[in-house]
Protein backbone atom coordinates (compact mmCIF):
# COMPACT_ATOMS: atom_id res chain seq x y z
CA UNK A 1 0.00 0.00 0.00
CA UNK A 2 3.09 2.48 1.14
CA UNK A 3 6.67 1.83 0.22
CA UNK A 4 9.56 3.03 2.58
CA UNK A 5 10.11 5.72 0.12
CA UNK A 6 6.37 7.19 0.45
CA UNK A 7 6.99 7.94 3.79
CA UNK A 8 11.12 9.38 3.73
CA UNK A 9 10.54 13.59 3.94
CA UNK A 10 14.75 13.73 3.99
CA UNK A 11 17.09 15.23 1.29
CA UNK A 12 20.58 15.71 0.78
CA UNK A 13 21.20 19.68 -0.53
CA UNK A 14 24.28 18.80 -1.80
CA UNK A 15 22.88 15.82 -3.66
CA UNK A 16 20.22 17.99 -5.14
CA UNK A 17 19.61 20.29 -7.41
CA UNK A 18 18.51 24.43 -6.38
CA UNK A 19 16.05 25.55 -8.82
CA UNK A 20 15.54 29.60 -7.66
CA UNK A 21 12.54 30.53 -8.82
CA UNK A 22 12.31 34.56 -9.48
CA UNK A 23 9.12 36.76 -11.14
CA UNK A 24 8.85 34.85 -14.54
CA UNK A 25 12.13 33.34 -14.77
CA UNK A 26 14.22 31.07 -12.47
CA UNK A 27 17.94 29.79 -12.52
CA UNK A 28 19.36 26.26 -12.18
CA UNK A 29 22.89 25.07 -12.94
CA UNK A 30 21.88 22.02 -13.53
CA UNK A 31 21.78 20.40 -16.74
CA UNK A 32 18.65 18.17 -16.54
CA UNK A 33 16.56 21.63 -16.09
CA UNK A 34 15.40 23.89 -19.03
CA UNK A 35 14.43 26.90 -18.63
CA UNK A 36 12.05 28.97 -20.76
CA UNK A 37 10.76 31.99 -19.61
CA UNK A 38 8.46 31.00 -17.04
CA UNK A 39 8.38 27.60 -17.84
CA UNK A 40 11.06 25.15 -15.62
CA UNK A 41 11.58 21.45 -17.23
CA UNK A 42 13.25 18.95 -15.00
CA UNK A 43 14.31 16.20 -17.58
CA UNK A 44 16.42 13.45 -15.40
CA UNK A 45 15.33 11.23 -12.01
CA UNK A 46 17.16 13.54 -8.94
CA UNK A 47 16.29 15.52 -6.10
CA UNK A 48 15.06 19.31 -7.39
CA UNK A 49 14.41 21.65 -4.40
CA UNK A 50 12.32 24.68 -5.73
CA UNK A 51 12.16 28.20 -3.88
CA UNK A 52 11.07 31.68 -4.26
CA UNK A 53 7.93 32.91 -6.49
CA UNK A 54 7.39 32.08 -10.35
CA UNK A 55 4.35 34.38 -11.92
CA UNK A 56 2.03 32.76 -14.57
CA UNK A 57 4.81 30.00 -15.03
CA UNK A 58 4.82 25.98 -14.83
CA UNK A 59 7.01 23.33 -13.51
CA UNK A 60 7.60 20.24 -15.89
CA UNK A 61 8.51 16.89 -15.43
CA UNK A 62 9.10 15.48 -18.26
CA UNK A 63 11.51 12.02 -17.94
CA UNK A 64 12.13 8.58 -18.62
CA UNK A 65 9.17 6.52 -18.10
CA UNK A 66 12.05 4.77 -15.50
CA UNK A 67 12.98 7.83 -13.69
CA UNK A 68 11.91 8.66 -9.94
CA UNK A 69 11.53 12.52 -9.56
CA UNK A 70 11.67 13.95 -6.38
CA UNK A 71 10.33 17.76 -5.90
CA UNK A 72 10.93 19.68 -2.94
CA UNK A 73 8.99 22.64 -2.13
CA UNK A 74 11.03 24.73 -0.18
CA UNK A 75 8.91 28.22 0.60
CA UNK A 76 7.72 28.41 -3.29
CA UNK A 77 4.47 29.78 -4.59
CA UNK A 78 3.96 29.26 -8.07
CA UNK A 79 1.03 30.17 -10.05
CA UNK A 80 -0.41 29.61 -14.08
CA UNK A 81 -3.15 31.72 -15.30
CA UNK A 82 -4.14 29.31 -17.89
CA UNK A 83 -2.69 26.03 -17.06
CA UNK A 84 -1.34 23.53 -13.71
CA UNK A 85 1.07 25.04 -11.75
CA UNK A 86 3.43 21.58 -11.64
CA UNK A 87 2.65 18.88 -14.57
CA UNK A 88 4.41 15.45 -14.45
CA UNK A 89 4.16 14.52 -18.27
CA UNK A 90 6.08 11.62 -18.05
CA UNK A 91 7.95 9.89 -14.76
CA UNK A 92 8.19 6.66 -13.29
CA UNK A 93 7.12 8.25 -9.74
CA UNK A 94 7.70 11.93 -8.79
CA UNK A 95 7.17 12.22 -4.86
CA UNK A 96 6.41 16.15 -3.68
CA UNK A 97 7.75 17.40 -0.23
CA UNK A 98 6.98 20.35 1.80
CA UNK A 99 10.72 21.25 3.13
CA UNK A 100 9.78 21.41 7.28
CA UNK A 101 8.32 24.89 8.68
CA UNK A 102 7.78 25.97 5.25
CA UNK A 103 5.08 27.45 3.39
CA UNK A 104 4.15 26.86 -0.46
CA UNK A 105 1.34 28.00 -3.09
CA UNK A 106 0.70 26.97 -6.08
CA UNK A 107 -2.07 28.41 -7.66
CA UNK A 108 -4.31 28.26 -11.00
CA UNK A 109 -6.00 31.89 -12.48
CA UNK A 110 -9.55 30.47 -13.78
CA UNK A 111 -8.92 28.44 -17.25
CA UNK A 112 -7.00 25.72 -18.83
CA UNK A 113 -5.50 26.21 -22.11
CA UNK A 114 -4.35 23.01 -24.04
CA UNK A 115 -0.56 22.47 -24.32
CA UNK A 116 0.12 19.07 -25.70
CA UNK A 117 -2.75 16.30 -26.22
CA UNK A 118 -3.20 15.92 -22.02
CA UNK A 119 -6.37 17.19 -20.86
CA UNK A 120 -4.55 19.19 -18.05
CA UNK A 121 -7.58 20.06 -15.24
CA UNK A 122 -5.67 20.58 -12.21
CA UNK A 123 -2.95 22.98 -10.45
CA UNK A 124 -0.74 19.85 -10.05
CA UNK A 125 -1.51 17.14 -12.63
CA UNK A 126 0.43 14.02 -12.81
CA UNK A 127 0.27 10.91 -15.68
CA UNK A 128 2.39 9.28 -13.49
CA UNK A 129 2.33 7.89 -9.33
CA UNK A 130 2.15 10.97 -7.14
CA UNK A 131 3.32 11.06 -3.90
CA UNK A 132 2.84 14.09 -1.54
CA UNK A 133 4.22 14.06 2.01
CA UNK A 134 6.41 16.72 3.99
CA UNK A 135 7.03 18.99 7.49
CA UNK A 136 5.66 22.24 5.49
CA UNK A 137 2.38 23.69 4.22
CA UNK A 138 0.90 23.25 1.13
CA UNK A 139 -1.85 25.71 -0.05
CA UNK A 140 -3.86 25.24 -3.25
CA UNK A 141 -5.96 27.35 -5.19
CA UNK A 142 -7.53 25.69 -8.11
CA UNK A 143 -9.83 28.71 -9.39
CA UNK A 144 -10.88 26.21 -12.43
CA UNK A 145 -11.00 22.58 -12.58
CA UNK A 146 -9.18 20.33 -9.70
CA UNK A 147 -6.64 20.85 -6.70
CA UNK A 148 -4.27 17.55 -7.36
CA UNK A 149 -5.32 14.89 -9.46
CA UNK A 150 -2.74 11.61 -10.52
CA UNK A 151 -4.08 9.63 -13.48
CA UNK A 152 -2.57 6.75 -11.55
CA UNK A 153 -2.28 6.53 -7.86
CA UNK A 154 -2.41 9.30 -5.48
CA UNK A 155 -0.37 8.71 -2.36
CA UNK A 156 -0.43 11.07 0.71
CA UNK A 157 1.64 10.31 3.72
CA UNK A 158 2.39 13.71 5.77
CA UNK A 159 2.12 17.39 5.09
CA UNK A 160 -0.52 20.05 5.88
CA UNK A 161 -2.88 21.37 3.22
CA UNK A 162 -5.40 23.80 2.29
CA UNK A 163 -7.12 23.18 -1.15
CA UNK A 164 -9.75 25.23 -2.42
CA UNK A 165 -10.74 23.89 -5.43
CA UNK A 166 -13.57 24.39 -7.79
CA UNK A 167 -13.91 20.67 -8.90
CA UNK A 168 -12.37 17.73 -6.98
CA UNK A 169 -9.98 18.32 -4.19
CA UNK A 170 -7.47 15.20 -4.50
CA UNK A 171 -8.33 13.19 -7.22
CA UNK A 172 -6.39 9.42 -7.98
CA UNK A 173 -7.80 7.32 -11.02
CA UNK A 174 -5.95 4.52 -9.78
CA UNK A 175 -6.28 5.06 -6.32
CA UNK A 176 -6.17 7.67 -3.60
CA UNK A 177 -3.99 6.57 -0.54
CA UNK A 178 -3.42 8.33 2.24
CA UNK A 179 -1.52 7.36 5.50
CA UNK A 180 -1.66 10.79 7.47
CA UNK A 181 -1.54 14.26 7.09
CA UNK A 182 -3.89 17.20 7.73
CA UNK A 183 -6.15 18.58 5.44
CA UNK A 184 -8.99 21.28 4.54
CA UNK A 185 -10.42 21.00 1.76
CA UNK A 186 -13.00 23.56 -0.18
CA UNK A 187 -14.53 21.88 -2.88
CA UNK A 188 -16.92 22.60 -6.24
CA UNK A 189 -17.61 18.48 -6.34
CA UNK A 190 -16.19 15.72 -4.39
CA UNK A 191 -13.60 16.67 -1.39
CA UNK A 192 -11.24 13.76 -2.05
CA UNK A 193 -11.82 11.39 -5.30
CA UNK A 194 -10.51 7.95 -6.71
CA UNK A 195 -12.11 6.60 -9.63
CA UNK A 196 -11.18 4.71 -12.72
CA UNK A 197 -14.17 4.37 -15.34
CA UNK A 198 -12.04 1.95 -17.49
CA UNK A 199 -11.92 -0.74 -14.96
CA UNK A 200 -14.73 -2.64 -15.36
CA UNK A 201 -13.16 -5.38 -12.76
CA UNK A 202 -13.32 -2.88 -9.87
CA UNK A 203 -9.40 -3.20 -8.82
CA UNK A 204 -9.14 0.09 -8.96
CA UNK A 205 -10.00 3.12 -8.30
CA UNK A 206 -10.24 2.56 -4.44
CA UNK A 207 -9.79 4.98 -1.78
CA UNK A 208 -8.16 3.80 1.51
CA UNK A 209 -7.38 6.05 4.68
CA UNK A 210 -5.18 4.83 7.68
CA UNK A 211 -5.08 8.40 9.55
CA UNK A 212 -4.93 12.04 9.28
CA UNK A 213 -7.04 15.08 10.08
CA UNK A 214 -9.65 15.74 7.29
CA UNK A 215 -11.83 19.28 7.34
CA UNK A 216 -13.82 19.09 3.77
CA UNK A 217 -16.43 21.45 2.75
CA UNK A 218 -17.83 19.93 -0.93
CA UNK A 219 -20.72 20.55 -3.26
CA UNK A 220 -20.25 16.87 -3.68
CA UNK A 221 -19.55 14.42 -1.47
CA UNK A 222 -17.17 14.33 0.78
CA UNK A 223 -15.15 11.29 0.31
CA UNK A 224 -16.21 9.16 -2.77
CA UNK A 225 -14.68 5.92 -4.45
CA UNK A 226 -15.42 4.34 -7.77
CA UNK A 227 -14.91 0.57 -6.15
CA UNK A 228 -14.06 -0.07 -2.46
CA UNK A 229 -13.10 2.72 0.37
CA UNK A 230 -11.75 1.93 3.59
CA UNK A 231 -10.72 3.49 6.63
CA UNK A 232 -8.76 2.59 9.44
CA UNK A 233 -8.71 5.62 11.92
CA UNK A 234 -8.41 9.66 11.45
CA UNK A 235 -10.53 12.37 12.17
CA UNK A 236 -13.68 13.95 9.44
CA UNK A 237 -15.22 17.11 9.83
CA UNK A 238 -17.49 16.99 6.63
CA UNK A 239 -20.24 19.00 5.28
CA UNK A 240 -21.66 17.59 1.54
CA UNK A 241 -23.98 19.79 -0.10
CA UNK A 242 -25.15 22.62 2.53
CA UNK A 243 -25.91 19.86 4.78
CA UNK A 244 -28.70 17.76 5.97
CA UNK A 245 -31.01 21.02 5.65
CA UNK A 246 -30.70 21.85 1.96
CA UNK A 247 -32.19 18.38 0.61
CA UNK A 248 -35.06 18.64 -1.11
CA UNK A 249 -37.03 17.06 -3.64
CA UNK A 250 -40.11 16.91 -5.63
CA UNK A 251 -42.20 14.00 -6.76
CA UNK A 252 -44.53 13.21 -8.96
CA UNK A 253 -47.93 11.56 -7.51
CA UNK A 254 -46.73 8.17 -8.42
CA UNK A 255 -43.28 9.07 -6.61
CA UNK A 256 -41.08 9.56 -9.72
CA UNK A 257 -38.65 12.28 -9.93
CA UNK A 258 -39.49 15.25 -11.56
CA UNK A 259 -36.89 17.25 -10.19
CA UNK A 260 -33.55 17.91 -12.52
CA UNK A 261 -30.78 15.40 -11.76
CA UNK A 262 -28.48 16.86 -9.26
CA UNK A 263 -25.26 15.96 -7.96
CA UNK A 264 -24.36 13.45 -5.74
CA UNK A 265 -24.03 15.23 -1.75
CA UNK A 266 -22.87 12.19 0.28
CA UNK A 267 -20.45 12.29 2.86
CA UNK A 268 -18.28 9.09 2.33
CA UNK A 269 -19.70 6.88 -1.05
CA UNK A 270 -18.33 3.94 -2.36
CA UNK A 271 -18.94 2.62 -5.41
CA UNK A 272 -18.07 -0.98 -3.93
CA UNK A 273 -18.03 -1.71 -0.51
CA UNK A 274 -17.62 0.53 2.33
CA UNK A 275 -15.38 -0.67 4.90
CA UNK A 276 -14.90 1.25 7.99
CA UNK A 277 -12.58 -0.26 10.73
CA UNK A 278 -11.86 3.02 12.70
CA UNK A 279 -12.18 6.88 12.49
CA UNK A 280 -14.15 9.49 13.95
CA UNK A 281 -16.29 11.20 11.95
CA UNK A 282 -19.11 14.27 11.70
CA UNK A 283 -20.93 14.42 8.75
CA UNK A 284 -24.10 16.87 7.67
CA UNK A 285 -24.70 15.82 4.34
CA UNK A 286 -28.19 17.11 2.09
CA UNK A 287 -27.65 12.96 0.81
CA UNK A 288 -26.60 9.54 2.80
CA UNK A 289 -23.75 9.60 4.91
CA UNK A 290 -22.70 7.01 4.39
CA UNK A 291 -23.37 5.66 1.23
CA UNK A 292 -22.25 1.69 -0.94
CA UNK A 293 -23.50 1.26 -3.54
CA UNK A 294 -22.55 -2.55 -2.40
CA UNK A 295 -22.47 -3.40 1.19
CA UNK A 296 -20.90 -1.47 4.48
CA UNK A 297 -19.08 -2.43 7.16
CA UNK A 298 -19.00 -0.54 10.40
CA UNK A 299 -16.00 -2.56 12.80
CA UNK A 300 -14.79 0.21 14.64
CA UNK A 301 -14.84 4.05 14.89
CA UNK A 302 -17.24 7.01 16.10
CA UNK A 303 -19.85 8.05 13.86
CA UNK A 304 -22.17 11.46 14.23
CA UNK A 305 -24.39 11.62 11.39
CA UNK A 306 -27.32 14.56 10.02
CA UNK A 307 -28.20 13.74 6.83
CA UNK A 308 -31.36 15.23 4.05
CA UNK A 309 -31.54 10.77 3.27
CA UNK A 310 -30.27 7.93 4.66
CA UNK A 311 -27.71 7.87 7.54
CA UNK A 312 -26.79 4.39 6.52
CA UNK A 313 -27.16 2.91 3.27
CA UNK A 314 -25.79 -0.29 1.50
CA UNK A 315 -27.81 -1.59 -1.41
CA UNK A 316 -26.21 -5.24 -0.39
CA UNK A 317 -25.55 -5.49 3.39
CA UNK A 318 -24.97 -3.06 5.96
CA UNK A 319 -23.33 -4.92 9.42
CA UNK A 320 -22.44 -3.28 12.31
CA UNK A 321 -19.93 -4.75 14.70
CA UNK A 322 -18.42 -2.32 16.38
CA UNK A 323 -18.21 1.58 17.39
CA UNK A 324 -20.11 4.21 18.32
CA UNK A 325 -23.17 5.39 15.73
CA UNK A 326 -25.14 8.30 16.48
CA UNK A 327 -27.18 9.63 13.63
CA UNK A 328 -28.82 12.95 14.40
CA UNK A 329 -31.13 13.64 12.08
CA UNK A 330 -31.85 11.08 9.18
CA UNK A 331 -35.04 10.46 6.40
CA UNK A 332 -34.03 6.78 7.07
CA UNK A 333 -31.58 5.56 9.79
CA UNK A 334 -29.77 2.64 8.20
CA UNK A 335 -31.42 0.81 4.95
CA UNK A 336 -29.61 -1.94 2.94
CA UNK A 337 -30.89 -5.10 1.77
CA UNK A 338 -29.66 -7.29 4.87
CA UNK A 339 -29.02 -5.45 7.92
CA UNK A 340 -26.77 -7.83 10.53
CA UNK A 341 -25.99 -5.47 13.96
CA UNK A 342 -23.52 -7.59 16.35
CA UNK A 343 -22.23 -4.76 18.41
CA UNK A 344 -21.81 -1.39 19.29
CA UNK A 345 -23.93 1.52 20.60
CA UNK A 346 -25.75 3.04 17.87
CA UNK A 347 -28.48 5.88 18.46
CA UNK A 348 -30.66 6.89 15.14
CA UNK A 349 -33.68 9.22 14.79
CA UNK A 350 -35.03 8.91 11.69
CA UNK A 351 -38.20 11.29 10.21
CA UNK A 352 -39.46 7.64 7.98
CA UNK A 353 -37.60 4.00 9.27
CA UNK A 354 -35.04 3.66 11.93
CA UNK A 355 -33.98 0.13 10.37
CA UNK A 356 -34.91 -0.47 6.45
CA UNK A 357 -33.92 -3.81 4.66
CA UNK A 358 -35.56 -4.16 1.12
CA UNK A 359 -34.21 -5.12 -1.84
CA UNK A 360 -33.14 -3.36 -5.15
CA UNK A 361 -30.77 -0.50 -5.12
CA UNK A 362 -31.29 2.91 -3.76
CA UNK A 363 -32.32 5.72 -6.44
CA UNK A 364 -33.47 8.31 -3.95
CA UNK A 365 -30.43 10.00 -4.72
CA UNK A 366 -30.82 13.52 -3.39
CA UNK A 367 -34.05 13.01 -1.90
CA UNK A 368 -34.93 13.93 1.73
CA UNK A 369 -36.47 16.31 3.89
CA UNK A 370 -35.40 19.81 4.14
CA UNK A 371 -37.70 22.11 1.75
CA UNK A 372 -39.05 19.11 -0.65
CA UNK A 373 -41.47 16.66 -0.94
CA UNK A 374 -40.08 13.63 0.28
CA UNK A 375 -42.05 10.45 -2.14
CA UNK A 376 -41.97 6.91 -1.68
CA UNK A 377 -38.34 5.36 -1.46
CA UNK A 378 -37.61 3.56 -4.94
CA UNK A 379 -36.15 0.39 -2.59
CA UNK A 380 -38.33 -2.04 -3.60
CA UNK A 381 -39.19 -5.76 -1.32
CA UNK A 382 -37.35 -8.75 -1.85
CA UNK A 383 -37.82 -11.72 -0.65
CA UNK A 384 -33.78 -11.88 1.06
CA UNK A 385 -34.17 -9.26 2.71
CA UNK A 386 -33.57 -9.28 6.66
CA UNK A 387 -33.36 -7.80 9.90
CA UNK A 388 -30.68 -9.82 12.17
CA UNK A 389 -29.91 -8.12 15.62
CA UNK A 390 -27.60 -10.78 17.90
CA UNK A 391 -25.33 -7.74 20.11
CA UNK A 392 -24.55 -4.09 20.43
CA UNK A 393 -27.50 -1.46 22.06
CA UNK A 394 -29.29 -0.04 19.70
CA UNK A 395 -31.95 3.10 20.18
CA UNK A 396 -34.68 4.08 17.63
CA UNK A 397 -36.37 7.16 17.40
CA UNK A 398 -38.75 6.69 14.37
CA UNK A 399 -41.62 9.06 12.61
CA UNK A 400 -42.20 6.21 10.18
CA UNK A 401 -41.94 2.08 11.36
CA UNK A 402 -39.37 1.62 14.36
CA UNK A 403 -37.76 -1.46 12.13
CA UNK A 404 -39.37 -2.28 8.68
CA UNK A 405 -38.23 -5.76 7.10
CA UNK A 406 -39.42 -6.26 3.49
CA UNK A 407 -38.54 -10.15 4.90
CA UNK A 408 -37.34 -12.00 7.57
CA UNK A 409 -36.37 -10.19 11.49
CA UNK A 410 -34.14 -12.40 13.99
CA UNK A 411 -32.91 -11.29 17.17
CA UNK A 412 -30.77 -13.14 19.26
CA UNK A 413 -28.90 -11.13 21.80
CA UNK A 414 -28.20 -7.34 22.41
CA UNK A 415 -30.43 -4.48 23.88
CA UNK A 416 -33.27 -2.86 21.80
CA UNK A 417 -35.00 0.04 22.37
CA UNK A 418 -37.63 1.53 19.54
CA UNK A 419 -39.49 4.76 19.89
CA UNK A 420 -42.50 5.39 18.00
CA UNK A 421 -44.40 5.75 15.25
CA UNK A 422 -46.62 7.70 17.26
CA UNK A 423 -49.54 7.81 14.71
CA UNK A 424 -51.29 5.07 12.44
CA UNK A 425 -50.36 3.58 9.41
CA UNK A 426 -46.93 2.51 10.56
CA UNK A 427 -45.29 0.62 13.39
CA UNK A 428 -42.72 0.35 16.33
CA UNK A 429 -41.91 -3.72 14.05
CA UNK A 430 -43.20 -4.23 10.86
CA UNK A 431 -42.14 -7.14 8.71
CA UNK A 432 -43.62 -9.15 5.35
CA UNK A 433 -42.54 -12.65 6.71
CA UNK A 434 -41.54 -13.97 10.43
CA UNK A 435 -40.04 -12.70 13.12
CA UNK A 436 -38.22 -14.66 15.66
CA UNK A 437 -36.33 -13.64 19.64
CA UNK A 438 -34.53 -16.48 20.64
CA UNK A 439 -32.26 -13.78 23.08
CA UNK A 440 -31.39 -10.19 23.95
CA UNK A 441 -33.77 -6.87 25.36
CA UNK A 442 -36.37 -6.06 22.83
CA UNK A 443 -38.83 -3.16 24.21
CA UNK A 444 -40.90 -1.33 21.80
CA UNK A 445 -43.30 1.60 21.97
CA UNK A 446 -45.81 2.75 19.59
CA UNK A 447 -49.51 2.96 18.15
CA UNK A 448 -51.32 0.05 18.48
CA UNK A 449 -52.71 0.68 15.17
CA UNK A 450 -50.34 -1.72 13.29
CA UNK A 451 -48.67 -3.56 16.26
CA UNK A 452 -47.16 -6.34 15.36
CA UNK A 453 -45.51 -9.25 17.92
CA UNK A 454 -42.66 -11.62 17.47
CA UNK A 455 -43.94 -15.11 15.69
CA UNK A 456 -44.27 -18.60 17.13
CA UNK A 457 -40.98 -19.76 16.69
CA UNK A 458 -39.42 -17.30 19.28
CA UNK A 459 -37.76 -19.69 22.40
CA UNK A 460 -37.88 -16.27 24.27
CA UNK A 461 -41.03 -14.75 26.14
CA UNK A 462 -42.58 -11.98 24.80
CA UNK A 463 -45.65 -9.97 25.33
CA UNK A 464 -47.54 -7.17 22.79
CA UNK A 465 -50.11 -5.25 25.65
CA UNK A 466 -52.29 -2.55 24.00
CA UNK A 467 -52.12 0.38 26.78
CA UNK A 468 -54.19 3.68 27.40
CA UNK A 469 -52.46 6.66 25.43
CA UNK A 470 -49.15 7.79 27.28
CA UNK A 471 -47.19 10.71 26.83
CA UNK A 472 -43.55 11.03 25.04
CA UNK A 473 -41.55 10.82 27.70
CA UNK A 474 -43.81 8.10 29.91
CA UNK A 475 -41.71 5.38 31.46
CA UNK A 476 -41.94 1.61 30.77
CA UNK A 477 -41.42 -0.54 33.18
CA UNK A 478 -41.88 -4.52 33.89
CA UNK A 479 -41.82 -6.39 37.20
CA UNK A 480 -42.22 -9.85 38.50
CA UNK A 481 -44.69 -11.32 40.74
CA UNK A 482 -42.90 -10.50 43.55
CA UNK A 483 -42.24 -6.77 42.46
CA UNK A 484 -39.10 -6.88 41.43
CA UNK A 485 -38.30 -4.70 38.44
CA UNK A 486 -37.08 -6.41 35.30
CA UNK A 487 -36.74 -3.40 33.13
CA UNK A 488 -37.27 0.18 32.70
CA UNK A 489 -36.96 2.90 29.96
CA UNK A 490 -38.70 6.02 28.82
CA UNK A 491 -40.14 6.48 25.25
CA UNK A 492 -39.36 9.24 23.41
CA UNK A 493 -42.34 9.48 21.59
CA UNK A 494 -46.49 8.92 22.67
CA UNK A 495 -47.44 5.24 22.84
CA UNK A 496 -50.76 3.12 23.27
CA UNK A 497 -48.73 -0.22 22.56
CA UNK A 498 -45.80 -1.94 24.11
CA UNK A 499 -43.71 -4.91 22.86
CA UNK A 500 -41.03 -6.04 25.48
CA UNK A 501 -39.24 -9.31 25.30
CA UNK A 502 -36.35 -10.25 27.51
CA UNK A 503 -35.06 -13.29 29.09
CA UNK A 504 -36.44 -12.90 32.67
CA UNK A 505 -39.84 -13.62 30.79
CA UNK A 506 -40.68 -17.13 31.19
CA UNK A 507 -44.23 -19.08 30.43
CA UNK A 508 -46.46 -19.51 33.31
CA UNK A 509 -45.74 -16.64 35.22
CA UNK A 510 -46.95 -13.40 35.96
CA UNK A 511 -45.80 -9.70 34.95
CA UNK A 512 -47.01 -6.21 36.12
CA UNK A 513 -46.47 -3.88 32.95
CA UNK A 514 -46.18 0.02 33.88
CA UNK A 515 -46.75 2.50 31.32
CA UNK A 516 -46.47 5.41 32.29
CA UNK A 517 -49.98 5.81 34.14
CA UNK A 518 -51.28 2.71 33.16
CA UNK A 519 -50.66 -0.48 34.79
CA UNK A 520 -51.31 -4.24 32.75
CA UNK A 521 -50.75 -7.67 34.90
CA UNK A 522 -49.93 -10.43 32.38
CA UNK A 523 -49.95 -13.69 32.75
CA UNK A 524 -47.90 -15.64 29.76
CA UNK A 525 -49.87 -18.56 29.22
CA UNK A 526 -47.52 -19.32 26.65
CA UNK A 527 -44.33 -17.95 25.26
CA UNK A 528 -46.06 -15.46 23.15
CA UNK A 529 -48.26 -12.60 24.36
CA UNK A 530 -50.72 -10.99 22.44
CA UNK A 531 -51.03 -11.07 18.37
CA UNK A 532 -48.73 -14.00 17.22
CA UNK A 533 -47.42 -11.20 15.08
CA UNK A 534 -47.06 -13.36 11.84
CA UNK A 535 -48.76 -10.75 9.80
CA UNK A 536 -49.52 -7.70 12.15
CA UNK A 537 -52.34 -6.69 14.21
CA UNK A 538 -53.94 -5.01 17.22
CA UNK A 539 -51.78 -6.06 20.34
CA UNK A 540 -53.12 -7.95 23.58
CA UNK A 541 -54.75 -5.08 26.30
CA UNK A 542 -56.00 -5.80 29.94
CA UNK A 543 -58.96 -7.81 30.22
CA UNK A 544 -58.65 -10.26 27.19
CA UNK A 545 -60.07 -9.46 24.20
CA UNK A 546 -60.15 -10.96 20.79
CA UNK A 547 -57.74 -14.00 20.25
CA UNK A 548 -56.18 -17.60 21.64
CA UNK A 549 -54.84 -16.10 24.35
CA UNK A 550 -55.25 -14.29 27.58
CA UNK A 551 -55.40 -10.60 27.16
CA UNK A 552 -54.49 -11.18 23.15
CA UNK A 553 -55.23 -9.30 20.93
CA UNK A 554 -56.53 -9.62 17.04
CA UNK A 555 -54.09 -11.81 15.86
CA UNK A 556 -53.75 -11.70 11.98
CA UNK A 557 -54.83 -8.85 10.18
CA UNK A 558 -53.52 -7.05 6.37
CA UNK A 559 -49.88 -6.03 6.71
CA UNK A 560 -49.35 -1.86 6.51
CA UNK A 561 -50.11 -0.16 3.01
CA UNK A 562 -46.79 1.70 3.18
CA UNK A 563 -44.90 -1.83 2.89
CA UNK A 564 -42.46 -1.39 0.29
Amino acid sequence: MFTDRDYEIGYEESESASIRLSGNSAQCDSDAVQISGSTVTITEEGTYILSGTLEDGMVIVDAEDTDKIHLVLDGAAISNSTSAAVYVREADKVFLTTAADTENTLSNGGEYLAIDDNNIDAVIFSKADLTLNGAGDLTIQASAGHGVVSKDDLIITSGTYTIQAESHGLSGKDSVRIANGSFTIESGKDGIHAENADDTEGATGFLCILDGTFRITSQGDGLSAGSYLQTEGGNYTLSCGGGSGSASIQKSEFGSDTSEESASTKGVKAGGDLVLNGGNFAIDSADDALHSNGSVAVNGGEFQLSTGDDGIHGDGNVAISAGSVCILESYEGIEGLTIDIAGGDIELTASDDGLNAAGGNDESGFEGFGGGFRGADSFAADSGAYVCISGGKLYIDASGDGIDSNGSLTVTGGETYVSGPDTGGNGALDYASEASITGGTFVAAGVSQMAQNFGSSSTQGTMLVTVSSQQAGSTIALSDSSGREILSWQADKAFDSVLISCPEITEGSTYTLTAGSSETEVTMSSLVYGSSGEMGGMGGGPGGGMGDRPGGGMGGGQPPEDRI
